[in-house]
């Protein structure tokens, strides 16, 4: 409620208030489940909200959404109210903005890779310190080439190009490991499929419109959808630290105000600060330290104390300490832990008193006026007029609809970055490289034509001399089988004619043996003749007269 210039919390024997001129300094709300810390954190942020002060809330359970509706008058919160000495009661809803990281369920929350910065990144993707250091110089090296990096998809692209050039940049910016180029890029792969691609883009939220308030001057409660992002653990708590990061960045010095530019919830704040290095931590206690200054408060809700770090813990000056149980020795020493972060109430025990608080019933101590802790009080929160319960589906879906924002970030913007420019490059390198290779074939194309034209003109000319050697080795070979042959014939001529001649002379031998043959026997005839006649004479005319007769015969 807000009254008379102050946010009415809660009421013990007076009204406990928490004063808006100290809201920046931070605060806790803890305390076990089912103790009443959302119906706290519904009260506190519509109490500012009534004050004008934006808020922002992390929703993990979907139950917070309930802001932007009224509540009802329930016989039970009637009764509750009554126990409070509160009998008007104005019901009613805050000027609500639902936000998503994943644009489902709200407005599309986006930032840029260049914005969420190498060291959120490197925790996001749970790099090691090395890895980290690869990372920084990817980043050093876009900057100094003008190479935006806006989205996974250029982030991914310059950590290729990198690992493709690390050669180049290892003496200018240090040693470039390709076994953490590949580890950065599997992380982002599994990045990507958490939803990261969503994550990552423009137009990047401005966060400046988280600290508007509505035409009657009521404070935008900003409600971030984390029902779905929750199960993301490690990007659930990097946004929210990007986004402190972001507004300490962003918002000028403004010292003390009447009343935060801005007030943060952060639900579950265990995830934020759970396996997180002590740089990183260093940084979130830093952020705490100085935003206040910057016109901010940060309210972490947790279950118990022990889940913020001791630095961030002791920064947290307004704080609303629901019941604790103490069921181990571990837990015991917790309770123990939180009665003494508390200024001593003479009136009770605050350890004792820690583990009897009802359901809505809480240990109180903000800052007094003069920015002094009050003493502990033992008070009933006072519930928050809009709805107990989360808002329903269409009156939800109707408020996102209808803002005003949603002309600014509703559609996605993919404009020139790394990606673009250096898939440009690599585009026409690789077209310069075709071209040049086109040129190359072509003057291989020529020269292996020459070489074959010249091989031709050698094999022709070979051939040509082959032929030649060949014609006139048939020549010389027709010449020698020719005059071969000319020998042949005068050979077998010569043989003919000698052949001729012994057959000549032996037919003449011939002839001439038949003759002296024929004349021998025509002698031994003549002489038989004779000597017949002679014989035949000689008994006819004596021997005397045939002897002269013989020798005629013989004469002739």
């Amino acid at each position: 409620m807000y009254i008379d210039g102050k946010l009415q919390i809660a009421k013990a024997t007076e009204p406990v208030y928490l004063y808006p001129q100290l809201a920046n300094r931070h605060g806790l709300i803890s305390g076990a489940t089912g103790t009443g810390k959302t119906v706290t954190l519904k009260t506190i942020a519509q109490s500012m909200s009534d004050a004008g002060i934006p808020t922002f809330l992390a929703d993990i359970k979907g139950d917070v959404s309930g802001v932007a509706v009224a509540g009802e008058a329930t016989e039970k919160l009637v009764i509750r109210l009554a126990g409070l000495g509160i009998t008007d009661y104005d019901f009613h809803g805050c000027p609500t903005r639902f936000w998503d990281v994943y644009g489902e369920a709200g407005l599309p929350v986006r930032t840029t890779i260049t914005e969420m910065g190498p060291i959120l990144l490197a925790r996001l993707l749970g790099l090691s310190e090395v890895q980290e250091g690869v990372l920084n110089i990817i980043f050093h090296i876009a900057d100094d080439n003008g190479l935006l990096l806006l989205d996974l998809k250029d982030l991914r692209t310059m950590v290729n190009y990198v690992g493709e050039h690390a050669k180049e940049y290892t003496l200018s910016y240090g040693q470039i490991a390709t076994q953490s180029i590949g580890a950065i890029q599997r992380a982002l792969l599994q990045l990507q499929d958490a939803g990261g691609d969503v994550f990552f883009g423009e137009p990047a939220l401005d966060i400046n419109d988280w600290l508007k308030c509505d035409s009657e001057g009521k404070g935008y409660i900003n409600v971030l959808d984390c029902v779905r992002l929750v199960q993301s653990p490690l990007l659930y708590s990097t946004f929210l630290l990007w986004m402190l990061s972001e507004l300490y960045e962003q918002l000028p010095e403004v010292g003390d105000l009447d009343k935060p530019k801005i007030c943060f919830f952060f639900d579950e704040a265990h995830l934020l600060f759970n396996d997180a290095p002590k740089a990183l931590l260093d940084k979130v206690e830093q952020i705490v330290k100085l935003v206040r200054s910057k016109g901010v408060g940060v309210y972490f809700i947790t279950q118990n104390p022990a889940d913020i770090p001791n630095a961030v813990l002791a920064q947290l000056s307004n704080k609303v300490q629901h019941a604790l149980r103490a069921y181990t020795p571990a837990e015991q020493k917790a309770i123990k832990a939180a009665a003494e972060s508390f200024r001593v109430n003479p009136d009770f025990d605050t350890e004792t008193v820690l583990t009897e608080l009802a359901t809505g019933e809480a240990l109180i101590s903000f800052l007094q006026e003069d920015g002094t802790p009050s003493i502990v009080q033992r008070a009933m929160v006072i519930a928050p007029t809009c709805s107990m319960d989360q808002a329903p589906a269409d009156a939800k879906e109707y408020i996102v609809a209808n803002d005003s924002l949603n002309s600014k970030y509703d559609v996605t913007i993919d404009r020139e970055s790394a990606y673009e420019i250096l898939n440009a490059t690599a585009i026409a390198a690789a077209e310069a490289a075709e071209e040049a290779r086109r040129l190359e074939e072509e003057a291989k194309q020529r020269l292996a034509e020459e070489k074959e034209a010249e091989k031709q003109r050698i094999a022709e000319e070979k051939e040509a001399e082959k032929q030649r050697i060949a014609e006139e080795k048939e020549a010389e070979r027709q010449r020698i089988a020719q005059e071969k042959e000319a020998e042949r014939q005068r050979i077998a001529a010569e043989k003919q004619a000698e052949r001729e001649a012994r057959e000549a002379a032996k037919k003449a031998e011939q002839e001439e043996k038949e003759r002296i043959k024929k004349e021998e026997a025509e002698a031994k005839a003549k002489t038989k003749f004779i000597d017949a006649a002679l014989t035949s004479a000689s008994r006819a005319i004596g021997s005397g007269a045939a002897r002269g007769l013989l020798g005629i015969l013989k004469k002739l």
